[in-house]
Formats: C-alpha cells, structure tokens, sequence
C-alpha cells in the first residue's frame, strides 16, 4: 500500500505513525504536512520534520497541562510521543552512541509517561523482575477494583517500543474488558538503549519472569492469560509457548516460522551462501553496497547488528538462524490465532507453514486483505479491523462476551 512516498520503507513507517490515530497516536493532517515536508527517501529530512512535529505537538499538550486541562494535554503528548518514536526510526548509523537517539527515545518516553498519568483509567509503571536486573514495563488495568480480569501479555518486535504498546494492544483491550501487560525485552525500546540488553532467541527466559511477575498480581486471572506477539514478537512468544504453558491462548501478529528467511530470502544466492561460509571479506563489503541502495535494508541491517548485538552485517544474518520453530513448534498446545498479512514485505507465506507447524495445537489463521486495506505488516494502517479479529477471537477462546 503506497501511502504519501515512493520509498516503500518511508512508506511503512508512515502508515505505522498515522495508523495510531485510531487511539490518539496521530492527527492525520499532522501527518500529511510532516511527510510533505520530507524529501523522498532522504533519512535527514524524516529526522528533521518529524522531530519539528513531535516539538509543536509536545507543546501544545504542555500547554494545556499547565492549563489544567487535562483531556487536551493526554491526546497531544500521545501523538507527540508517537512521533517522536518516528523521528528516531531511521537514526541507525551509530546508534549506541548517537545521543539524538538516546535524545528522542527519552522525550518518545517521556511524553507518553505523562500522557499515561491522565488516563481515565490505571496504568501502573512496572520494573519486572529479569535475572539480575529487571524490565521496564506497564500494567494497563480497566479500573482500580482491584477484580481479576483477562490478561494480554505484550511482547513487541524487532524495532518496537512500550510506549508504542498503548496503540498496538491496550488502548483496544481496555475498551473490550482485558488488562495489558507490557514490557520492553532485550533488544527492544530501553532495554536496548539504556541497559544494552540485546535479543536472545530462547524468548522463554525473558517470557516466564514476566508471566511469574503476572501471575503474583491479583488483578490478572492467571487461568486467562494470553501471550500477543507483535511483528518479531510474533516469532518470540511462539518459542516461549513452547515451553511455557501457563497461558491460555496465543495471538500472532503476525505468523513467523523462521526469521531468518526474512533476510536470506531477499538476498542473492551467492551472497546468501558467502555468509552461511563465513566468508565475512566478501560478503560484508557487498551487504555494505546494498545498504547504500535501499533504505529497507539499509535499516534492517544497522538496526539488527544493534539489537542482536551481531559483530557485522554478516554476523546478523547468520545469528538469525536461531529464530526458528522448527524442532519446537510442536511443543506449542495453547490455542493459537496466526494472522496474516496478504501483502506482508516481511513475512510471506510464513503464518501458513505456522498453522502447519503446530501440529498440537488449535489453530485459527486469519488473513487480512490489501481490498479491506489490512495487506500490510502487522495490518499497519487497519488497526480496526485486525484487534476486532484478535479479540473476537479471544473472547471466544475465553468464553467472554465484550
């Protein structure tokens, strides 16, 4: 779905930002006038105009807080923390030494952090409990009655953030009658940038101190707990149902069998065989070549070598090999819904061989149409229409009636 850019990548996030509008993420007009301002595929210009946006935008919401009124300063300091996430995107040269970053990062948090604290309803910032350190997280509650309700356990993706949690999942599982948590694992949002923790694909570990720290809050129903994994998360809460199983249902947004495809798949056969070698001399300089001709994979190779804490482009690629289901997908026994995307960039055909794959479970795959404009990753632009299939269906798995 092309949507104001050519560059298919400028394309994505944009979409991304304005479909946040949904639940306050974004004013469609501030987006149009921000991307009209960007020069076609130059990473500069996204920095600068939607910087500039998030700053007007930050503000005005500052503004009416000191004004009292508080309805106004939470919708801007919701869009202002959304597009500052935005402005951050494409940052990825240096980025654990980039202070704009840390910069940005700070003020997407920050902005969101205050936002939270004039909601109608409970968000509770959270520091869960990690090996020897702990995750930042946040409880979304539908009231303060203290009342056990259904639970969706967030995990985020390969560029994600926990602000970004309130439009991806809680903002539509508060209006349906089901808590949120979510949390920033290693290798996304401040785990990454402040503690420098970077992703492992034995997502297990990281999903079952979250499900104890879940389990010991007498506001969650530990008998209706689901696991939702969104983009990358889709992969990495499919490896933590497989060995842990104390969830009751399985949202996959969308299906991923293995990431590793996402990479080798748009490569060159020759150069996909020099990596899998190790033939680094080679393979590195032309990755680096493509880099300079494409900003999508510019992107995913600067962001990944980051968050994977890979030692170079070639090294990324190969450290993707272990996030795979195969020899564990049978482990999963949790109903499960798969979704897809028609038109996914990233992932196609990899939520069938998911249904496939999980041979023990009961299984629901659900495609999403570029006719009905839900085609894109992760349904970007059609929030709407994909939580109306994940909590339809999670009410049925439930036996709930919201």
């Amino acid at each position: 779905m092309k949507f104001l850019f050519d560059d298919e990548s400028f394309s994505f996030e944009t979409l991304r930002a304005a479909g946040f509008a949904n639940y306050g993420g974004a004013d469609l007009g501030e987006v149009i006038v921000t991307a009209r301002a960007i020069k076609e595929g130059d990473e500069q210009s996204w920095h600068h105009e939607w910087k500039a946006t998030a700053e007007r935008v930050r503000a005005i919401g500052e503004a009416s807080r000191r004004a009292g009124h508080r309805v106004s300063a939470r919708e801007a300091l919701l869009r202002a923390s959304n597009y500052y996430r935005t402005a951050e995107f494409f940052l990825r040269e240096h980025p654990a030494d980039d202070p704009e970053v840390a910069h940005l990062s700070r003020l997407s948090h920050d902005t969101f952090a205050t936002a939270a604290e004039l909601f109608d309803t409970p968000v509770e910032a959270l520091e869960i409990p990690y090996q020897d350190t702990t995750l930042p997280g946040y409880l979304y509650l539908v009231d303060d009655s203290g009342a056990p309700r259904p639970t969706v356990v967030y995990t985020s993706g390969y560029d994600s953030t926990l602000e970004e949690s309130y439009f991806a999942i809680a903002a539509a599982a508060l209006r349906r009658g089901y808590n949120v948590l979510a949390f920033d694992g290693p290798g996304q949002g401040s785990a990454l940038r402040n503690q420098e923790l970077v992703f492992r694909p034995d997502w297990e570990a990281v999903a079952s101190p979250v499900i104890d720290y879940a389990v010991s809050r007498p506001e969650i129903d530990s008998e209706r707990i689901a696991l939702f994994g969104y983009s990358l998360g889709g992969y990495l809460v499919a490896r933590a149902a497989a060995f842990e199983h104390r969830i009751a249902a399985l949202i996959l947004d969308d299906g991923i069998h293995d990431f590793h495809r996402a990479f080798t798949g748009v490569l060159p056969p020759a150069l996909a065989a020099w990596i899998e070698e190790e033939r680094d001399d080679v393979a590195d300089p032309v990755l680096g070549m493509l880099t300079a001709v494409s900003t999508q994979v510019r992107w995913a190779l600067r962001n990944g070598t980051w968050a994977m804490g890979a030692a170079s482009f070639a090294d990324l690629v190969r450290k993707t090999r272990n996030y795979t289901l195969d020899g564990i997908a049978n482990k999963i026994t949790a109903p499960t819904l798969i979704m897809d995307a028609e038109n996914d960039q990233f992932l196609k055909g990899q939520p069938h061989e998911v249904q496939k794959a999980l041979t023990n479970a009961d299984t629901t795959l659900v495609t999403l149409t570029e006719n009905e404009g839900a085609g894109e990753h992760c349904h970007m632009g059609a929030m709407s229409r994909a939580h109306q299939t994940m909590f339809d269906w999670l009410d049925s798995t439930f036996n709930q009636t919201t």
